[in-house]
């Protein structure tokens, strides 16, 4: 059984003068990353392997967490393709990996990844800082298959702050 927690950056301001991959989280965005911390916290669910894009927001999101895990950073991951992102995981080796991406390539990974929807509303745009929790029947992450997820949770902050 493997497990992944599939999770969009928080919310990040819109900075002139910046480019797309160096914009931070603004304090919303703080407060939502810190509060998915604390919520996978009480779950209980701790990776044991982090994938995460290069850019400013993932990572100031993943420094947020609280995880203890050693990340590895993925370049192939800022602003990915489904197809990408499925590549990346299929080279993970940990029981539970958190993998922290952005719209629109991590909603449309979601929805290929389950076998069926999550019973919540904002599952269909994912937004910022939503994260998913879905668990596969493999024992190596290589033998993923899209459609083989089961969706034992979806949370966004609102819900948390």
């Amino acid at each position: 059984m493997k497990r992944l927690i599939l999770m969009r950056h928080a919310k990040s301001d819109w900075s002139l003068g910046l480019e797309d991959h160096d914009r931070p989280l603004n304090k919303r965005g703080q407060r939502s990353a810190e509060a998915i911390g604390y919520w996978l916290a009480r779950k209980g669910l701790s990776p044991d392997e982090i994938l995460c894009s290069t850019s400013v927001r993932t990572r100031e999101t993943l420094g947020l967490l609280g995880a203890s895990a050693e990340p590895r950073f993925e370049a192939v991951l800022y602003n990915a393709e489904p197809r990408a992102m499925l590549d990346c995981l299929k080279d993970a080796s940990g029981e539970t990996v958190l993998m922290i991406g952005h719209n629109p390539g991590i909603c449309v990974f979601a929805h290929e990844l389950l076998a069926s929807d999550p019973d919540h509303p904002r599952f269909e745009d994912y937004p910022t800082c939503a994260t998913l929790v879905a668990e596969f029947e493999i024992d190596d992450w290589g033998a993923l298959r899209p459609g083989s997820g089961v969706a034992r949770d979806f949370v966004v902050p609102r819900e948390l702050i």
